[in-house]
């Protein structure tokens, strides 16, 4: 099970716990004091309050030995990268997602050693851009992607005889019939390497091809169902 360390109390971080899938991730969140603690510890989660800029307080949570995954939530950049210095500098492998507030901090968050940069500002401008550009493609993200933590990936082969067979891509409409979203296609005559569905142009699906899609686990074990049984 994949352990989970969460630093800074905010919105952006009580959303990101909340979404995480608990049967697949341990999760423990660190506060500053222990009323901020208190206020996490109230939604089930378990809490810790140290002094992140100790090394040895990081290490007493796991960081360096079971910590898998640091999220770097405090409201001030330089508390990030602080905190990101510190942890790469004790765990060369631990994964690293960091906010930031101002986009010029970005650089160096990736300098100290972040994997990830998450720029909210720049999320919403981008979904605010969708919604008013492409309705439909934000609207099959809303009830498919956004709002869920159970998500997976799949790859299904069309096995020969499938009522799949010379149909288009644009056909399945997963979107609609099972609440998935297609990622892309193996189209197996044009070999082994993934079309991704947008921005690529339509195939036509022979038995041996691969759809490889994204959605709640319910819904992929569905579809693949209903492919293997036509």
């Amino acid at each position: 099970m994949k352990r989970i360390a969460v630093f800074g109390y905010s919105v952006m971080s009580l959303e990101a716990m909340s979404r995480l899938n608990k049967e697949q991730c341990s999760i423990i969140f660190i506060g500053k004091d222990d009323a901020e603690a208190a206020l996490v510890a109230e939604k089930g989660f378990d809490t810790k309050v140290i002094d992140f800029r100790n090394d040895d307080a990081l290490r007493s949570i796991g960081i360096g030995s079971d910590v898998d995954t640091l999220f770097c939530f405090y409201p001030r950049d330089f508390d990030n990268v602080f905190l990101t210095i510190s942890a790469r500098a004790i765990d060369k492998n631990i994964t690293i997602v960091a906010i930031v507030d101002d986009p010029e901090s970005a650089e160096k968050l990736l300098a100290a050693g972040a994997d990830k940069i998450i720029d909210p500002y720049e999320i919403c401008g981008r979904k605010t851009h969708e919604m008013l550009t492409k309705p439909d493609i934000s609207n099959i993200l809303d009830h498919t992607v956004f709002g869920r933590y159970d998500l997976n990936m799949a790859q299904i082969e069309i096995p020969k005889g499938s009522c799949l067979e010379n149909t288009k891509t644009s056909d399945l409409k997963l979107n609609e019939r099972h609440n998935l979203i297609l990622i892309g296609v193996v189209d197996r005559e044009l070999g082994d390497q993934l079309h991704f569905a947008i921005g690529e142009k339509e195939h036509r699906l022979d038995a041996g091809d691969v759809l490889v899609v994204m959605g709640p686990a319910r819904e992929i074990k569905a579809f693949k169902k209903e492919v293997e049984r036509c």
